[in-house]
């Protein structure tokens, strides 16, 4: 068949937009569309290319499993190949595989059924008993080497309980991340100024790729497995398997059910259609499969996926509405935020007024116009999202949306970063939304946790010009405040002692309270306790900085930047003349003994006797200094299993000296 221009244009098109959208995915954890719209786009490519096998790619999106390899890890061979599953959303699609698994066994069968979870696909593999290895899916052949951050997740088990387990084999599951955890992640992400994560896939595979696994510990992920591969059991089931892996320490999800029939299996689908809101993890739909093992190696494989299982993927909610304009907000951090306002439409049991639109990028993707109507559904079940347009239904006079170029509060000139998505008001000192968010995090519970005070109130106190920012809240009175509109005597007593009893909260706290992006509750205190006063802290060098156990190039560039503009320096030196504490007090840093007389070591590895965190708090307890990274001012590096070979390296290079736990433990008695 003759391709027309027309065609090998939108079929090179999908083959470049496939792969930025993989990439997207895989690698950077952002998810531009919804899974349904994807897949169309696939299943558009897949019909283009067969029409015209003589455009045939190797290297087409087609031909490969999702790739989520990060060269900043290491990358490992999969001993068995890690395929993906193929995908439907219609009852006629899974009829039509359950006539091709009736056929290419003819013979009786059951399925089993399983929740598909909505995270990061993980190959464990365990030598007599103890875990080995941890690696992603990456391109289905090879995957990065998660291990020493896979440690890190309490529902993954490091050495498996007494069993009948084979002396090697390799069991697959799923990290995920609760909805609760990830609601309280976003949270601490929003007080350091840290974009949000989309929904707590993204939040689960941006925590497994981070390079600090003492940060990955922090994240709430969890895990359930759903494959066991090795066990040499051709006579087996996948449910026993799976039964079998429970009894060896593994956490099994307990919502599996045997299907005898197709009909089964739908009950099954629409049952969790329905409950699926009342779990506390996210889930995109149902994965079926044979559940003989023979009858699995009877029926095979494609080039990508199993012909004995497939996955039912929940379609969204969606809703029809109109769009009549876009207003854009500005956050703490001077993000620009793109608001959908829509005509009121209900939607899984809400009425949807407004939806977000994330970046110009997804506006221009969505080629979104004036008035057009629009194609609305629940992100995760909970954040509205546009995700089409009826580009049938739209005026012929309507204008494209033009994402704006200055900020809508101060009209500052918009910038926009590398390598980020989002545009941003660089006004941070005089932009009201950001002075104000400023503001809003600083009295905030995690930071100075000042009683009485809220978004309202300090927006009434911005709004009569007493504060221009939060160090400003110390030269508040009670009679300056006790006539301002819903406060009175009472309210503006309980605001006043409750900024006095400010004064007197711990030092790392002042620090994270003051705002400086990137930093959260845990560096605040590793830098505060390190430095000891906010002078130090603004007078230290990027290597100082970088020293600092869990400080790395971003958190320390970003401090060097607080302290650079006289408009910071200026609220430092209002809260050092209202009395903040901004430095460490003596007790704070109270020591067990001097024996490591300021020593400074680096930690790498697992170890026998002490967790990480309790050897961390043990150099600091008995005088000496955490550090993260080798170099020229290291005393020791304390090298446990699994040590890091680019440390171990650079130690031997310098002549540093390599200690034990054992060694560590002599030294300080």
């Amino acid at each position: 068949m003759t391709i027309t221009e027309q065609e090998k244009d939108r079929l090179l098109f999908l083959r470049q937009e496939l792969h930025r959208l993989n990439y997207l995915y895989y690698v950077k954890a952002v998810s531009e569309i919804t899974d349904f719209e994807f897949d169309q786009l696939m299943k558009e490519l897949q019909i283009l290319e067969a029409r015209h096998p003589e455009l045939y790619d190797q290297h087409s999106p087609t031909n490969r499993v999702g790739n989520d390899i990060d060269e900043s890890f290491t990358q490992v061979e999969h001993k068995y190949q890690m395929l993906s599953l193929g995908n439907t959303y219609s009852e006629a699609d899974l009829r039509d595989f359950d006539d091709r698994v009736r056929k290419g066994l003819n013979e009786p069968f059951e399925y089993v059924c399983e929740l598909k979870y909505d995270g990061v696909a993980i190959g464990l593999t365990y030598v007599d008993g103890k875990l080995l290895q941890a690696v992603t899916r990456g391109d289905g052949t090879r995957g990065d080497d998660v291990t020493r951050n896979v440690k890190t997740i309490k529902a993954i088990p490091l050495v498996l309980q007494p069993g009948d387990y084979p002396a090697e084999f390799e069991i697959r599951g799923e990290i995920f991340m609760p909805r609760k955890g990830f609601e309280e992640i976003n949270q601490e992400r929003i007080d350091i100024g840290e974009s949000t994560f989309a929904n707590p896939r993204n939040a689960a595979a941006g925590s497994l790729k981070l390079q600090n696994s003492a940060m990955v510990a922090r994240r709430p992920l969890d895990n359930y497995v759903y494959f066991l591969l090795g066990a040499d059991d051709d006579n087996g089931s996948h449910y026993n398997n799976l039964q079998k892996a429970k009894s060896w320490g593994f956490k099994v999800p307990e919502h599996i059910k045997l299907c005898p029939s197709i009909d089964d299996v739908f009950t099954f689908i629409n049952f969790w259609n329905k409950q699926r809101p009342k779990l506390p993890f996210d889930i995109d739909g149902i994965v079926i499969k044979v559940n003989s093992l023979k009858q699995q190696q009877k029926l095979g494989y494609t080039a990508k996926t199993p012909r004995w299982a497939i996955s039912y993927k929940f379609k969204a909610e969606q809703a029809i509405t109109k769009l009549n304009e876009v207003t854009y907000q500005v956050g703490r951090t001077g993000a620009i935020t793109p608001v959908a306002n829509l005509d009121p439409v209900p939607l899984s049991g809400t009425t949807v007024k407004r939806a977000s639109l994330h970046n110009a990028d997804q506006i221009r993707l969505l080629d979104l116009h004036e008035g057009d109507y629009v194609i609305v559904e629940k992100g995760g079940e909970i954040i509205p999202k546009i995700v089409g347009v009826k580009k049938d239904q739209r005026d012929l006079f309507c204008k494209p949306v033009e994402f704006i170029t200055r900020c809508p509060e101060c009209g500052t000139e918009l910038i926009k970063l590398e390598e980020d998505a989002k545009h941003y008001c660089p006004n941070q000192w005089t932009c009201p939304p950001q002075v104000r968010g400023k503001v809003e995090h600083f009295i905030g519970r995690k930071a100075m946790n000042i009683d009485g005070l809220g978004p309202e109130t300090i927006d009434l106190f911005f709004d009569n010009n007493l504060i221009t920012d939060a160090a400003d809240l110390y030269s508040l009175t009670k009679d300056r405040i006790a006539p301002l509109e819903r406060l009175g005597e009472k309210s503006a007593d309980n605001i006043i002692k409750g900024i006095e009893a400010s004064r007197k909260v711990p030092f790392e706290k002042v620090l994270f309270a003051i705002g400086i992006r990137h930093v959260g509750e845990t560096t605040a205190r590793k830098i505060a306790r390190s430095l000891e006063t906010i002078d130090a802290i603004a007078k230290a060098s990027l290597d100082e900085l970088q020293n600092i156990d869990e400080v790395g190039e971003v958190i320390a560039l970003s401090i060097i930047d607080y302290f650079s503009h006289p408009q910071n320096i200026d609220i430092v030196e209002k809260l050092k003349i209202a009395g903040v504490k901004l430095a460490i007090e003596h007790n704070a840093n109270a020591q067990a003994s001097n024996k490591l007389n300021g020593a400074s070591i680096v930690i790498s590895g697992t170890f026998v006797n002490n967790s990480r965190e309790e050897i961390k708090n043990l150099i600091e307890l008995y005088g000496g200094k955490n550090a993260s990274s080798v170099s020229s001012k290291t005393s020791y590096l304390l090298a446990g299993d699994g040590i890091g070979p680019s440390k171990l390296k650079k130690a031997e290079e310098l002549g540093i000296k390599i200690i034990s736990e054992t060694d560590f433990l002599t030294m300080i008695d």
